[in-house]
Formats: C-alpha cells, structure tokens, sequence
C-alpha cells in the first residue's frame, strides 16, 4: 500500500519540484495550497495546474486571511521592491517577509497529515537562493519536526513519527530546475512572481522573478512563463 505524504504546493517551481519529488519517493501526494489574502493569487491557479499535471488525487485549499495582520508587501499595501541587486536580495529579511508563513503553513500541513495518517511533509523550502526569509533555514525545519511530534496526538501515542523533508533547502534555483526537469516537471504551469501585472503575467523585476530567471539562465534553458520586463 502506498504511503500518503502532504505537500505543501505554493504553486512556484520550488514546491512543484518538490511535489514530484515526493512522488518519485514512492508517496502518495496529499497537497495542501493556503489562501491566504496574498496579493499574488496567480500562484492558486497555478498550483491547482500543476497538481492536475502530476496527478494529485486529492488537493486541498485551505482559506486564512493573513492580510487581516498585514506587515507584508505581500498581503498589505506595501510596495513590491524591484529591481534589487543580488546583493540586496542577499542581505536582511526583506518586506515580502510574511510574519511566520511557513510556520503557520506547517502547522496546517501537520493538522493534515494527522487526519490522513501521513507521516510525511513535504515543503520546497530553499536556503541557497532565496530572499533571506528566517523561515526557510535548516535550523527552522527541524525545530518544526521536533515540534511536530510533541504537539500532537499521533506523535505522542507514537502512531505516527513525523518527518518534515525539505529537499530542496541546499540546492541552488538552477539545481532545482535541472532536476526538476529530469522529473518530468512543466514549469510553465507554475508562477513565482510576487506583483504579477495581469493574472499570469510576471512583472520579471520583483526578487522572486529574479531569482528565477537567473535560475533558469544558469540551468542554460528558457523560462516558459511570460514575462512584462
């Protein structure tokens, strides 16, 4: 019998990877999006194409509304910064940091596995190219796993042992896309962009975007999204 995983699926190129991932690993894939009030809601369109592509059987849409909270360009009215050098995008958190996301993600992916019986959590953290995000660090994943099996009642009855897998964290964004590839993934059905123009259209200067398109250009193949600049 095949063992379910949930995934969470943002619907970029990292959790897409991610997603694939966890299916080559031999699970059966439990995805889980999150509504969330983000402005950037391209990214719900693209997460339920990419979990038809690789075949999900069940895809859940959680609905929360963090923009009730706000502190993020990402769910308040907040300018997107564009145009950064890679130095800048290298150093601090920046304002797209959204207050405890990742945290609060995990901790309704956890709620998840525990009902479906799932052991497994899959998310497409990355801490090589990424924008300095507190919650995408190695340290943070596994203060999460060990909170996982403390917090709940599978973990403490020990029906369950709970293991968070992160396994693009050391990975830079071309590696994930070079492997994404060999796994099959279409990385035109995903979308990254944090201030897209129109509904599928990437405005290609935010962090995001260039943090992908330089993947894609170091990966030596063609970003098939479209892009405004």
């Amino acid at each position: 019998m095949t063992k379910p995983a949930v995934v969470l699926l943002s619907g970029g190129l990292d959790s897409a990877t991610a997603c694939a991932m966890a299916r080559v690993d031999g699970f059966e894939v439990y995805a889980l999006s999150i509504d969330y009030g983000q402005r950037h809601r391209s990214e719900l369109d693209a997460a339920r194409r990419v979990g038809e592509a690789l075949g999900v059987p069940r895809h859940v849409v959680q609905q929360i509304d963090l923009s009730q909270f706000g502190g993020s360009a990402l769910t308040a009215a907040i300018d997107v910064p564009k145009r950064r050098s890679e130095d800048e995008i290298a150093s601090g958190i920046p304002v797209t940091y959204v207050p405890a996301r990742n945290t609060v993600f995990l901790a309704l992916a956890l709620a998840y596995a525990e009902v479906v019986q799932a052991a497994d959590i899959y998310i497409g953290v990355n801490a090589v190219d990424y924008s300095g995000y507190p919650d995408c660090r190695g340290e943070f994943i596994e203060a999460f796993e060990r909170l996982a099996n403390l917090a709940t009642k599978a973990g403490v009855e020990g029906t369950l042992s709970f293991s968070i897998h992160a396994p693009l964290l050391k990975m830079t964004k071309a590696e994930i896309i070079r492997h994404g590839v060999t796994l099959g993934v279409d990385y035109g059905l995903t979308r990254s962009c944090y201030d897209p123009v129109e509904q599928d259209t990437a405005c290609g200067l935010c962090d995001a975007c260039q943090l992908r398109r330089s993947g894609f250009a170091e990966a030596g193949l063609t970003d098939p999204i479209p892009y405004q600049a």
